[in-house]
């Protein structure tokens, strides 16, 4: 069945019900919106000619046409293809080469990058622009019923954040949305009727998964006016609109917790993930917000459905296991199966670390056009994650590293995450990233990269004493490198691949 099914339903519904919100203003109801998106489909299958499963790019701020054209693109049978806004013309070309879109939505701000990057794919694919003379024409254009779907034919083809090298788009059918639609009621929240998805972070990713299942009761998604996150306008937004949830990465809370002023009594929900968050700034975020946040891990591959750790969780402070609840991403979500394995895919007991496997019918069917990744990444009919955890005996599920990230160092698996969690318990390490450095006898040996707080001179010795009391000496790093910030990608994540590659050229160097 067509995912789009749910704004149908709530525009029979609901016709008057606001739908979005841009800022503190009201942009269109439901009825308003279902004829604008029955129009726009029109257009897509008329005008612009485009016929079963084409992809629709999304090259977009977050805006209120965004919604539209994603639910236009559902609504006309086709396959909604959400970009990252903050990519590389480059990276943007690639992705417009490889899915093959014929149309790309993009915003006034990103026009001349989409531009760019359609040039650089070789594309003939169209640009049309939202706000402008066409796209209000594609808007009133003759609406058409919604096209009936099979539960296995792609929705949204969503491209890894490529870490290490293209990305690759998982392709996610209407019955994975569906799955991820009701896992979010089962395991995260229950969204009212009078609820609001506020959208600081990229639509094209977490904030645009997350705003179904707000559609799907007739809650009204809310679009910030600078469609980005600027932590003053939430705080305003807070006092616009009632009973606010949003999807935020660790990096994002943390932004938030530094921001000292505005009421939160409208702050219903903040679901986090992405990213580690560290024991140490969630202790801060519950002081700060108190009883509102849950944890989600998901992956592409299974849009936001692997594990939750729940908001009670974050609270029961009398748990015997408090803190290693805190730094776990808590217990498979109800529509899928999680396992940790060995490197034969033998199931795990409680307490070993290995590789962490999900089933469920959330979980992607492959990846487009590339048969052996997908025939190596779901072998077993398992999706191997390449995350390495491993279960309590409550089956919780603690995130070690990634297992490229893992470092070995005298035959003995050092997991980065373990050490970092020491290192942000100083006062003045904002951020740091553990990676390991080919090493003649060991193996490998450990490096630190640690940003300090504005203004402040790190100790490295107190940092080295911080490590040996909490972990094994063999896990210390061997060196600290200070660093003004730490690379990221689009998403906020710290790119480990590139301190490493930093540290081999000053080793060639000092050879050369």
């Amino acid at each position: 069945m067509n995912l789009n099914q749910l704004l149908v339903r709530a525009a029979r519904s609901f016709p008057n019900r606001v739908a979005i919100s841009h800022g503190a203003a009201d942009y269109c109801d439901y009825g308003t919106l279902a004829r604008r998106v029955a129009g726009l489909a029109g257009a897509m299958r008329g005008s612009i000619g485009l016929t079963d499963n084409d992809r629709v790019g999304l090259f977009m701020t977050n805006t209120p046409e965004y919604l539209e054209t994603f639910h236009g693109a559902l609504h006309a049978g086709l396959t909604a293809l959400p970009i990252n806004n903050k990519l590389h013309e480059k990276e943007l070309a690639y992705i417009i080469d490889d899915s093959g879109a014929r149309v790309v939505f993009t915003t006034p701000d990103l026009a001349e990058k989409a531009a760019s990057g359609l040039e650089i794919a070789g594309s003939k694919a169209r640009v049309v622009v939202v706000g402008e003379a066409e796209y209000a024409d594609y808007l009133n254009a003759d609406p058409i019923e919604m096209v009936d779907r099979g539960d296995d034919d792609l929705a949204w083809l969503f491209y890894t954040s490529g870490t290490t090298g293209n990305p690759k788009g998982a392709m996610l059918s209407h019955r994975n949305l569906w799955e991820m639609t009701l896992s979010y009621f089962l395991d995260v929240d229950r969204v009212p009727v009078n609820g609001a998805a506020l959208h600081p972070a990229p639509m094209s990713h977490g904030s645009g998964f997350y705003g179904i299942p707000h559609l799907a009761v007739g809650a009204r998604q809310v679009v910030p006016e600078t469609g980005s996150f600027d932590p003053s306008e939430i705080f305003e937004l807070f006092q616009k609109h009632e009973e606010v949830s949003l999807f935020a990465a660790p990096t994002m809370v943390k932004r938030l917790i530094g921001h000292n002023s505005g009421e939160i009594g409208n702050l219903r929900t903040v679901t986090y993930g992405g990213g580690p968050m560290y024991v140490a700034d969630l202790k801060q975020a519950l002081d700060r917000f108190g009883s509102k946040f849950v944890q989600i891990y998901g992956q592409g591959e299974s849009p936001m459905c692997i594990t939750v750790l729940p908001r009670e969780d974050h609270v029961d402070t009398e748990h015997p296991r408090y803190e290693e609840r805190l730094g776990s991403v808590g217990y498979a979500q109800s529509v899928v199966d999680v396992k940790v394995v060995d490197g034969n895919d033998n199931t795990l007991p409680a307490g070993e670390v290995g590789e962490i496997l999900v089933n469920g019918a959330v979980v992607m069917q492959g990846y487009w056009n590339r048969p052996d990744a997908s025939a190596d990444s779901l072998r077993g009919g398992w999706l191997h994650t390449g995350d390495m955890g491993v279960f309590d005996s409550d089956g919780y599920l603690t995130l070690k590293d990634r297992s490229k990230d893992m470092i070995i160092s005298g035959g003995s698996n050092i997991y980065p995450r373990e050490i970092e969690e020491v290192l942000l318990r100083h006062p003045h390490v904002t951020e740091c990233a553990v990676i390991g450095r080919p090493h003649e006898e060991w193996g490998e040996e450990v490096i630190a990269f640690v940003t300090p707080s504005e203004g402040v001179q790190i100790d490295i010795d107190a940092l080295d004493r911080l490590c040996l009391d909490n972990i094994a000496r063999f896990k210390r790093p061997k060196h600290y490198r200070v660093a003004a910030s730490l690379p990221k990608n689009n998403y906020g994540k710290i790119v480990k691949r590139e301190l490493r590659n930093m540290l081999m050229a000053e080793e060639n160097g000092e050879s050369g």
